[in-house]
This record gives C-alpha cells, sequence and structure tokens, in this order.
C-alpha cells in the first residue's frame, strides 16, 4: 500500500530511507523526500504518524539529501542526517531508478 518512492517536487531536500512493515510481515525500503520538512526528524516524525494510522510500523535507516531537478530529468543523493545516519545511497538510488527509469540518478557519499 506504500509506494517506494516518495517526493513531493524539485529542489534540494532531506531525504530518508525507512524501512516500513505489517506487524509481523517482511519490511519494504522506501523513499521519503519532502520539501516542506526543516529536519530530518520532521520527515520521520510525520512519515511514522500516517503509517502508523494504517497500522503499518517503520524504522528509520538512515537519511541524507536529494537534489530533484525534473526539467533536466536529474536526480543526485549525498550526503548524511545528523540524527539518523547515512543511508545506504546505492538502495536509494536503485528505489530512484526503479521509479524514474527516464532520469539520470546519480549519488555520493561526500557532502552535507
Amino acid at each position: 500500500r506504500v509506494p517506494n518512492v516518495e517526493i513531493d517536487g524539485g529542489g534540494v531536500f532531506f531525504f530518508l530511507l525507512v524501512r516500513v512493515r505489517a506487524a509481523g510481515g517482511p519490511g519494504k525500503d522506501v523513499v521519503f523526500f519532502y520539501g516542506w520538512a526543516e529536519y530530518h526528524a520532521d520527515i520521520y516524525e510525520r512519515t511514522a504518524q500516517e503509517l502508523a494510522r494504517q497500522g503499518l510500523d517503520c524504522e528509520c535507516l538512515g537519511g541524507g539529501r536529494l537534489s530533484h531537478r525534473p526539467e533536466e530529468r536529474k536526480i543526485h543523493v549525498y550526503g548524511y542526517s545528523v540524527g539518523f545516519g547515512r543511508a545506504d545511497h546505492s538502495v536509494t538510488t536503485e528505489k530512484l531508478k526503479a521509479e524514474y527509469p527516464d532520469y539520470e540518478v546519480t549519488w555520493a557519499d561526500e557532502g552535507y
């Protein structure tokens, strides 16, 4: 019921990689990227609340920054979250490539 990627527009913002699961079920990793978030914790708090309403649990696997340039069809994943640590950018990138097959999706461990 939860999409693999939730992105709400273009720009450079925080993202989280979150494992979502139903009680006792297998997990699914999801990328959440919201332009309204001032901090990574804002994304996690809102996401956890929304998922709980659906009867789902979640665990934050880390975060970073994401540069989404829809006009150029490019997404770049980089950086880390001070509070949650660095997401596995290779996993995040694969999720994004599957969701945006006509985009150039890249990643780097450098930057904040």
